[in-house]
C-alpha cells in the first residue's frame, strides 16, 4: 500500500475551503499563520481551549511564541468542557471582547474548535448571544478569522462549516452550519495527537466513521462525499488497531488524522442524518457522555434501518470493517451485526443500557431528536423517512446487543 512509503514528515497543503497543514511538524506553520494575521493588523487573539492537552502537547508554547514574534497579544479562555455549552461560549466571547480580540485560535479537539468558532461569530456580531445563535434566532454572515490547532483525529471540524453546542437549560444540543465558520487555517500535526488516551483514540476515530456513513447515505450525498467516506473507513480500519497497539506511532496518527479530515470534508458535502441527530439528545441529557461513544452505541441499529435503501453504497464503504458484503437488501441485519462486532474489536462493545439509559428514556430522547433546533434538518436528509416510530425503534434496539 502506498501509505507505507509516504513521507509523513513532509508537510503538505490540502486545499478545501480551509487551508489545512497536514504532517508531522505542521505546528511550525503557526508562525506563518500569525504573520498573516499581523498583515490584517490584528493585535490580539482569543485562544479557546480546555483541559490540559493544549499545554502538555506543546501546542500552546508554539502559539505563544508565534504570536509574540508578531506582536500579537493572546487572551486565553481554557474552560471549554467536552460537549461545550452556550454558557462557556458567551464567557469566552465576553473575555475576548474585553481585551479587543479580533481573531480566534482554537486549540484542541471538537469541543474547543466548535466553541471557538461560535465565539468568533459573537466577536464579529456584538449583542448576539450563543443561545440566539444555537436556537436559530440569528444567522451570521460574518465571524472573526478562525485558526485551528487540532489535537484529535475525529471531528473534521478543522475543515468544515459546522459547530455544535449544548443549551443546558433546555437539554438541547443543536448543530449550526454557516460559511463564516470555515477556519482560515488549520493544523493537523500527528505529533500533537500521539498522547491521546486509548479511549479517546477510539471514540474520535468512530466519530469519523460515523461522519462517513451518514455523508455517503444522506439524501444530499454526492460522488465526492461517497469517495471520501469510503477512503476514511478504509484508513480507520487499517490504522486504528495500529494506534491502539502503539499510541506513539506517528504514521498511524497521520493517517487517522487524514481520515478524519476527509470525513469532515465528506459530511461538509453530503451532510449528516440519523446517527448524529439521535446522538445529540443522548449527550445533551448526559453531558459526560463522549460523543463518539454515543455514536458507537446507536450506529449498528441505524445501519440496519437504512441498509435496504442504500445497500450498494453501504456495502462498498463498510466492506473494510464487515468483509463479504454484497450490497443486497436482505443482508441488513448481518451488516449491522458485523459493524457491532468491529466496534467490539476496537474496544467499544457498549450499548445504551451500559451507560444508564433504559426503555423509560426512549420517549424523551425521541422528542428531543424531533424538537431540538437544527436536528430536524438532519432527520429530513435521512434515506428512510424519520418517523417518530423509526427514531424510537433505533433507540430501543440500541439498548442491547444485536447478537
Amino acid at each position: 500500500m502506498w501509505e507505507d512509503n509516504f513521507d509523513v514528515n513532509e508537510v503538505r497543503e490540502i486545499r478545501v475551503k480551509t487551508t489545512v497543514f497536514l504532517g508531522a511538524g505542521a505546528i511550525e506553520k503557526i508562525g506563518f499563520i500569525a504573520s498573516e494575521l499581523k498583515k490584517e493588523n490584528i493585535k490580539n487573539v482569543l485562544c479557546v481551549t480546555g483541559g490540559s492537552s493544549y499545554r502538555k502537547t506543546g501546542a500552546w508554547d508554539h502559539v505563544q511564541k508565534a504570536c509574540a514574534e508578531n506582536g500579537i497579544g493572546i487572551t486565553l479562555y481554557d474552560k471549554v468542557t467536552p460537549n461545550p455549552t452556550t454558557t462557556s461560549i458567551n464567557e469566552a466571547a465576553a473575555l475576548g471582547k474585553k481585551n479587543g480580540a479580533a481573531a480566534v485560535i482554537c486549540i484542541g479537539g471538537g469541543s474547543p474548535i466548535d466553541a471557538g468558532k461560535s465565539a468568533a461569530v459573537l466577536l464579529a456580531n456584538p449583542g448576539v448571544t450563543a443561545e440566539e445563535l444555537y436556537e436559530g434566532k440569528f444567522a451570521p454572515e460574518k465571524a472573526a478569522p478562525i485558526v485551528v490547532v487540532n489535537l484529535t483525529h475525529g471531528t473534521g471540524s478543522e475543515a468544515n462549516r459546522f459547530a455544535v453546542a449544548t443549551i443546558t437549560e433546555l437539554d438541547y444540543k443543536p448543530a449550526i452550519a454557516f460559511d463564516c465558520l470555515y477556519p482560515r487555517y488549520s493544523i493537523d500535526d500527528p505529533k500533537l495527537m500521539a498522547s491521546l488516551p486509548p479511549t479517546q483514540t477510539r471514540f474520535v476515530s468512530i466519530d469519523a466513521v460515523n461522519h462517513s456513513i451518514e455523508a455517503a447515505t444522506s439524501l444530499a450525498a454526492n460522488p465526492l462525499s461517497i469517495e471520501l467516506a469510503k477512503r476514511c473507513i478504509e484508513l480507520v480500519g487499517r490504522w486504528l488497531p495500529v494506534a491502539e497497539k502503539d499510541p506513539g506511532d506517528i504514521r498511524a496518527r497521520y493517517f487517522l488524522a487524514y481520515a478524519a479530515l476527509i470525513a469532515g470534508v465528506s459530511f461538509d458535502n453530503g451532510l449528516l442524518h440519523y446517527t448524529h441527530a439521535l446522538e445529540h439528545p443522548l449527550s445533551a441529557v448526559k453531558p459526560e457522555l463522549a460523543h463518539g461513544l454515543g455514536l458507537a452505541m446507536i450506529v449498528p441499529a441505524m445501519v440496519e434501518t437504512i441498509y435496504p435503501s442504500r445497500a450498494e453504497v453501504l456495502a462498498e464503504i463498510l466492506r473494510p470493517l464487515v468483509p463479504g458484503l454484497k450490497g443486497n437488501a436482505n443482508e441488513a441485519h448481518a451488516c449491522a451485526v458485523g459493524l457491532e462486532k468491529w466496534l467490539a474489536s476496537v474496544g467499544v462493545p457498549h450499548k445504551l443500557s451500559d451507560e444508564g439509559y433504559s426503555a423509560n428514556d426512549v420517549a424523551r430522547l425521541t422528542e428531543l431528536a424531533q424538537t431540538t433546533p437544527s436536528l430536524g434538518l438532519l432527520l429530513s436528509l435521512a434515506p428512510v423517512p424519520a418517523t417518530p416510530e423509526i427514531i424510537a425503534n433505533i433507540y430501543t434496539v440500541s439498548l442491547k446487543q444485536l447478537a
